[in-house]
């Protein structure tokens, strides 16, 4: 189901459509919406049928109980006939300014590694320095021209795909993340292009599902996570990310940041990663 047609296509009075829609993704019948709302079951449904208004915070408490994302709860306002209060400013705004300063640090701290700040749809934002001397010590990421995106940067058989090692897991892991991390657990109509983008590539399964079991190599079903592994110089370099999103978020923006560090899986990949970035290049971000 893509989540965000009736979101996207809604006239602006047509708020129950959008409620029971926002129910249908989260599987809440309008009982259980009224025990975690506190709102009465009656009131929900007429809400739901046009023949009831609710108020702005009435609203606000039943968009909190459906977790439904800043973005899309400024539309279910614009949709009861409320102003929008949630700020969708670009990422680097002067008021982002304390959120972006903060990346910056945690980028640099986390040198000698990848570390990198994506949107909500795995664009790059900012990067630290040890992100592109690493991925370009695999691929001439000069050649790539923005804006630059992760997903597409390992799908594409002109980027990272000849370097990873046991592909398909890989693939199949990557999509899961996209389901995963994806802001309210929603893939929207930009979310569903791009993964029509990824599958688009040639050699591409198109059976990647959200929920479907991964496998694992022995090596590493004895490790807590799926690593990713680049192949160089004959050897397999394993990395596993920690991601980090920005708590309490009151912007739309905020809340659709990501950090992601890569952090070597092995001794051994941590002493080739120095020993490559060291013989590396600078290069320009």
């Amino acid at each position: 189901m893509n989540p965000a047609n009736p979101v996207k296509n809604a006239p602006p009075n047509d708020l129950g459509v959008l409620l029971r829609h926002w129910r249908d993704i989260r599987g809440i019948s309008q009982l259980d919406l009224s025990f975690r709302a506190g709102v009465s079951q009656r009131h929900i449904s007429f809400i739901e049928s046009g023949r009831s208004a609710p108020s702005r915070q009435m609203l606000m408490d039943i968009a909190q109980t459906l977790d439904i994302p800043l973005r899309e709860r400024n539309t279910l306002l614009l949709a009861a006939g409320y102003a929008p209060i949630y700020a969708d400013g670009a990422w680097n705004a002067q008021e982002m300014q304390s959120v972006t300063k903060a990346l910056g640090r945690m980028l640099r701290q986390h040198e000698p590694f990848p570390a990198l700040v994506m949107d909500r749809y795995w664009n790059v934002l900012m990067t630290n320095d040890a992100a592109p001397r690493f991925f370009n010590c695999f691929v001439d990421m000069a050649a790539r021209k923005g804006p630059r995106n992760m997903l597409h940067l390992i799908f594409d058989p002109g980027g990272m795909r000849p370097v990873v090692a046991d592909w398909q897991t890989v693939a199949n892991s990557l999509i899961q993340r996209v389901y995963r991390e994806s802001v309210g657990r929603v893939i929207d109509d930009r979310m569903q292009q791009l993964l029509d983008e990824l599958r688009a590539y040639p050699a591409v399964h198109t059976s990647f599902e959200a929920d479907h079991p991964l496998a694992a190599d022995a090596s590493a079903a004895a490790m807590p996570v799926i690593p990713i592994g680049f192949v160089k110089d004959g050897h397999v370099m394993k990395y596993f990310s920690v991601v980090a999103s920005v708590g309490t978020p009151q912007t739309v923006a905020a809340q659709e940041l990501r950090l992601e560090c890569m952090f070597p899986a092995d001794d051994e990949t941590e002493a080739r990663h120095l020993e490559m970035l060291a013989a590396a290049p600078q290069s320009e971000r």
